[in-house]
């Protein structure tokens, strides 16, 4: 059953986050609204298959095929607002193609911001945007600030 989760987030594209050419270099509009949490309230990150995490130490950028992904993170606060750390992120440069591309590790700030209830989770909210600041140097065309959505919940996706 999982896997079959994993597959409709996978085709419906509900965990794949836009290729790196395509990210915001400016916050999103106010769509979203940031939760009034209760003092109990819980925040997440959702990986690719819809699994919540708390301060992890890598996170998976690119669902589809891991050419991106964060690595050695290290978070500075994590509340009800928005959280932040420090970290590296790590890009395929797909040259000549992703198969036989390189890995190249570019310094980053992260954000996590614009939480939401988490549906069918009571007392949880889940970050729905990410946004990496380069510090130094970054993979070509990338903006020095790249905002990206998070995924959203495998049932969200999946229809469950």
């Amino acid at each position: 059953m999982a896997l079959l989760k994993l597959a409709a987030i996978l085709l419906a594209g509900g965990a794949t986050l836009v290729p790196a050419a395509a990210a915001t270099s400016s916050s999103t509009s106010g769509s979203h609204q940031p939760a009034k949490p209760a003092s109990s309230t819980t925040v997440v990150l959702l990986d690719c298959a819809g699994k919540a995490q708390t301060k992890p130490a890598t996170y998976v950028l690119a669902c589809g095929d891991g050419n991106n992904y964060l690595t050695g993170l290290h978070w500075s606060t994590w509340s009800a607002d928005a959280a932040t750390g420090t970290g590296t992120d790590v890009a395929n440069d797909c040259k000549p193609y992703c198969a036989a591309g390189h890995f190249h590790s570019f310094p980053v700030n992260v954000r996590l911001t614009e939480p939401v209830p988490w549906t069918g989770h009571p007392g949880q909210l889940r970050y729905t945007s990410l946004t990496l600041d380069f510090t130094g140097a970054r993979p070509p065309g990338m903006s020095a600030t790249v905002t990206w959505p998070l995924p959203k919940p495998a049932a969200a996706v999946a229809g469950a």
